[in-house]
């Protein structure tokens, strides 16, 4: 847990220690890459600086899937614990920032920025930052925040940027097996980005229990 008021730098920072948010952790965590696992953002007021932005929790209701969802959280959380990952269950992120940019190109593949979580203990720095459980109307409202244009394409937009989505629907919350499948889409883009030279040996476990 990082000191109260310090900073702590990793790799990736994960918003949301739900299914969505611990399915990219363990998929990063086989890949090799850090990441530290948070709680969602809540809502700041109005007045905060250009190049930051606040996102409210999205905890949509489940569906039908409920109990797939639950046992495939269950799995997660064994596979956090037995593999040491780094969730702070007890830690909410208040406010992102833009360490780098807007004026950097946004064409950019996102290596050149870094991403400040906040947190009531202190802030987290990254490269990588994944969100889980947003509107793409707030990730949009989000983006012109930060003074960067969004197209069609809201997710090429945010991983120009280094954010990722994962559980992220535009009209409807992801079933379990397409949020493992998001998880491990996202976890091979980082990666590759970590590991730009050659693809790093997947370490032990597996969580992907959900037939493909």
């Amino acid at each position: 847990m990082p000191l109260i008021g310090g900073t702590e730098q990793t790799t990736t920072v994960i918003i949301g220690t739900g299914l969505s948010g611990l399915a990219v952790a363990a998929e990063l965590r086989r890949r090799g890459v850090d990441s530290i696992v948070v709680d969602g953002l809540d809502i700041l007021g109005a007045g905060q600086p250009a190049n930051t932005a606040s996102l409210q929790r999205c905890d949509a209701a489940d569906s039908d899937s409920l109990r797939e969802r639950n046992e495939i959280l269950r799995h997660l959380r064994n596979y956090a614990a037995s593999h040491n990952m780094d969730v702070r269950s007890t830690i909410r992120a208040v406010k992102l920032t833009m360490v780098h940019g807007p004026q950097d190109n946004p064409a950019t593949d996102g290596r050149s920025r870094q991403w400040e979580v906040h947190t009531p203990n202190g802030i987290l720095v990254a490269e990588h930052i994944v969100l889980t459980r947003c509107a793409h109307s707030q990730l949009r409202r989000m983006l012109s925040d930060f003074g960067i244009t969004v197209g069609h394409n809201l997710i090429a937009a945010m991983r120009a940027i280094g954010i990722y989505l994962v559980g992220v629907g535009e009209l409807i919350t992801p079933s379990p097996k397409e949020v493992l499948r998001q998880a491990k889409t996202v976890g091979q883009a980082i990666s590759s980005k970590v590991y730009p030279e050659s693809a790093p040996t997947i370490l032990t476990g597996s969580f992907a229990i959900v037939p493909g």
